[in-house]
């Protein structure tokens, strides 16, 4: 920053401010962001090594010249290691940026570079996302020789984006989170534009939040009392390079697990968006979820940001203190540890970033009402700034015992790219995990492996075996057979193998071990077996799902069998490979009635979602002759267990892995009592799952028999 701000002024024809009237000292708290103080605005920004910190003023986002700047004194405006300032007039939809000056010293962990335009890593908005050039973004001169020696001098002010100072106002309507129990809870886990941008939809603002609320009726008729969305955190969505080998369509970061900006909501989910408006849409979004009794969850990735490995854009954090929000490799500092798999890892534990971490929760909850979050490779939040998995990770207790955040969910996702793996043991009894061992038993088991009748009665009961000696319980294992990493419930009983062809990988991305099976053809079929076969293993799957204890989580639209045509990785597929298509709503609607009937019978039953788990006096395990089954012999695939309500039915669910039919011989009931059957996955709609009050009677059957490959619940009458 060689030109002074006051030359600069100058030459763009503005006059410099009085620093007695509109430019003061402002205040280093809050820590970070740009907070409405007075008359003005404070601007916070932490960094322990800048020499020197510059605020830039934009009319327009594709401008690649301020309006105006402001140079901080390191004298009156910095305080410790926070620069601050307070700027008289700035009014909500101003466009600002930062330049951070520093030594480009990346083999000591430095790349300050005071070309770059920053964003503020506290900005609650971002204009300007879909021309973003990352290229351009580059901190070092990648037309040298030297790799990443050399600093870069080239200013990219008109081809990056710009934070956006937003106000707090909101008329939010007296709205009160509706804090549904654990045992209350089903989770229906999907993506903002996904879910409406096809043309089906029939929504008149597809792909935003505003689409999303026009398919609450739905959801709520479904059931689900949670949506879970997969990322909405601010990303660049054209940051990959990587073009369709079929079509030779450029690919896209579809999912967007690589943020940019952890206080911004998405603008492209938004109707408007460059003055902020985005902030305001969210918010109605989950006003209008409140109303309806569903609470929102964040899917928020807080491990790693867009900023990639050494080669990777300078957005934010990088160049405002590489050394301190980033683990780097001690032999060379230059290079980033990557337990993300994606180039680099937010150091998490590190007492300015844990505190920024917290920051970012509590803003979602505080200021957006958000119910939840799940966190993505939450292994890594677990980790000291050498990679180690630390005992009692500080960050993880801050999250599970901050004050403001202890009537929220939290969700891990139990493991990460550096090989930790903690379902069942992570941090304390406050987290609730992705149950990766169920989706991987429960798979295993219907798909006929042998050897995993104990491990499926595990799951069934809420892991016990997982959680039950360090005290947890089954609200401590979030259930689910699929989930938007991996094939979709279609998928799973329609293709052996995955088919990534179109993602630019040459099929070497995604899951090679899928636990899948076609059902005898690879793909769509027309036959009437092939389909009739694939229709009852999805029951099975359902069935089984919310059946469990625990937190049953459905993928979004396997209600009605969509399909990503054997894509079990369709991160860069922003095309009719992801999306919605709810024409087959219609084509599949017994699976949808299926999944609707299973979720009302679950909350009908307290006895399937209690969180304890069970007892000897709760549950029965019968093998198909009434005996005990023997869960050493691994030729064995099918058994029952009978739940012996409390104050409710018997229940007495059958599960028949075998590729033959299986007879059960039915638990003698007391005088006045007889059997009925409630679902059956073998049969047809309607009689795969019958309405409350009309399951036929069994009466005088002392034994059931059980289809190949299907399951059943029964239940006591009288």
């Amino acid at each position: 920053m060689a030109e002074s701000a006051t030359e600069q002024n100058a030459a763009n024809g503005i006059a410099s401010p009085s620093e007695a009237s509109e430019v003061q000292a402002g205040n280093p708290l809050p820590i970070g962001g740009a907070h409405a103080q007075g008359r003005g605005v404070n601007f916070v920004l932490f960094s322990r090594n800048a020499t020197g910190v510059r605020l830039e003023f934009y009319q327009r986002v594709a401008d690649s010249t301020p309006n105006r700047v402001i140079d901080f004194d390191p004298v009156s405006h910095r305080t410790g290691d926070v620069w601050h300032v307070w700027v008289r007039g700035i009014r909500p939809g101003q466009l600002y940026s930062y330049r951070v000056d520093g030594p480009y010293l990346p083999e000591k962990g430095h790349r300050f570079n005071s070309h770059k335009l920053l964003l503020d890593p506290y900005a609650r908005a971002i204009a300007g996302i879909e021309n973003w050039d990352f290229v351009a973004a580059r901190g070092y001169d990648s037309s040298s020789s030297v790799g990443d020696s050399s600093v870069s001098n080239v200013d990219n002010a008109g081809t990056t984006p710009k934070s956006v100072f937003t106000d707090d106002n909101f008329d939010w309507e007296m709205d009160s989170p509706p804090k549904h129990s654990a045992s209350d809870t089903v989770i229906y886990e999907t993506h903002v534009r996904g879910f409406t941008i096809h043309p089906s939809s029939g929504v008149a603002h597809p792909g935003t939040f505003t689409g999303l609320i026009e398919k609450i009726p739905y959801l709520k008729d479904l059931g689900v009392t949670a949506i879970e969305l997969m990322p909405v955190l601010e990303f660049n969505e054209n940051e990959t390079r990587l073009l369709n080998p079929i079509t030779g369509e450029r690919l896209k970061n579809y999912w967007g697990y690589d943020p940019v900006a952890f206080f911004a909501p998405k603008q492209s989910y938004c109707v408007g968006g460059v003055h902020g408006e985005q902030i305001r849409e969210f918010r109605e979004m989950i006003k209008a979820f409140h109303h309806a009794g569903i609470e929102v969850i964040l899917d928020i990735v807080l491990n790693h940001t867009a900023e990639g490995d050494e080669l990777g854009p300078t957005i934010s954090l990088r160049g405002i203190e590489n050394s301190i929000y980033y683990m780097l490799q001690e032999n060379g500092r230059r290079y980033y540890k990557n337990f993300s798999g994606v180039g680099n890892t937010l150091n998490a534990n590190h007492p300015v970033v844990r505190e920024f971490v917290r920051n970012v929760l509590r803003y979602w909850v505080m200021h957006m009402h958000v119910d939840g979050f799940r966190f993505d490779l939450a292994s890594i939040l677990g980790r000291d700034e050498h990679g180690n998995i630390l005992s009692n990770a500080p960050l993880l207790e801050d999250i599970a015992e901050d004050p403001i955040l202890r009537d929220v969910k939290i969700i891990a996702e139990a493991w990460d790219a550096g090989g930790a793996y903690q379902v069942g043991s992570f941090s304390t009894k406050r987290w609730t995990e992705w149950n990766g061992r169920f989706r991987d038993d429960v798979r295993r088991f219907w798909t006929g492996d042998a050897g995993l009748m104990g491990s499926f009665a595990s799951r069934i009961c809420g892991s016990s075996d997982l959680y039950q000696s360090t005290g947890k319980s089954p609200a401590n294992s979030l259930n689910f057979v699929t989930c938007h990493d991996g094939f979709t419930l279609n998928d799973l009983v329609s293709y052996a193998q995955k088919h990534n062809d179109e993602n630019g990988e040459y099929n070497r991305d995604g899951a090679d071990t899928n636990y899948s099976d076609n059902c005898g053809v690879e793909g769509p079929s027309q036959d009437p077996a092939i389909e009739g076969a694939r229709s009852r293993m999805i029951k099975n799957f359902l069935l089984t799902l919310f059946m469990s204890r625990g937190i049953p989580m459905l993928l979004g639209g396997d209600e009605f069998r969509r399909t990503q045509h054997g894509n079990n990785n369709a991160y860069c597929q922003d095309n009719k490979v992801s999306w919605f298509d709810w024409g087959l709503l219609e084509k599949h609607k017994e699976i949808h009635r299926f999944t609707l009937g299973m979720i009302a019978f679950r909350r009908a039953h307290p006895d399937l979602r209690r969180e304890s788990f069970y007892t000897g006096e709760d549950i029965k395990w019968i093998a198909p002759n009434g005996g005990t089954p023997d869960w050493a012999d691994n030729r064995q695939k099918s058994f029952a267990c009978l739940i012996q309500g409390r104050t409710e039915p018997d229940l007495f669910i059958l599960f028949n892995a075998e590729t033959g039919s299986v007879d059960f011989r039915l638990p003698t009931l007391p005088a006045g009592k007889i059997w009925r059957l409630a679902a059956d996955t073998s049969r047809t709609a309607p009689d795969d799952l019958f309405d409350p009050g009309k399951e036929p009677s069994l009466q005088g059957q002392i034994v059931f028999r059980l289809e190949p490959r299907s399951s059943a619940i029964l239940l006591t009458d009288g």
